[in-house]
């Protein structure tokens, strides 16, 4: 699971061919926390056909905002730069979470 930042969110998301998860998260959110364990079984599980990140939206909240994740946890998938799907606060459960990514193989 690669960790982003506001520097490398656009070169890793953004600009990548193919899909990317990417599990936006915060300092201080339990829910988060809680998904953590299960999004790195999925990049494990899943990694060798997309591409898995984290962004810390405490540290990069301008970006966050741009791409409109306005409440936590959101796992969303992006393609070709554009979020496709996403899972979103109450949504972003680990069932959830792998049916969209099972979706998007």
């Amino acid at each position: 699971m690669l960790e982003l930042d506001k520097d490398t969110f656009e070169t890793e998301v953004l600009q990548a061919s193919g899909k990317v998860v990417v599990d936006f998260y915060g300092d201080g959110c339990a829910p988060c926390a809680a998904l953590m364990p299960h999004m790195h079984a999925f990049a494990e599980k899943y990694g060798g056909a997309l591409k898995f990140c984290a962004l810390n939206t405490s540290k990069a909240r301008r970006l966050a905002i741009s791409q409109k994740i306005l409440g936590l946890p959101v796992i969303a998938v992006y393609e070709n730069g554009a979020m496709i799907d996403s899972c979103v606060k109450d949504d972003a459960t680990a069932e959830n979470v792998e049916a969209m990514i099972k979706k998007h193989i």
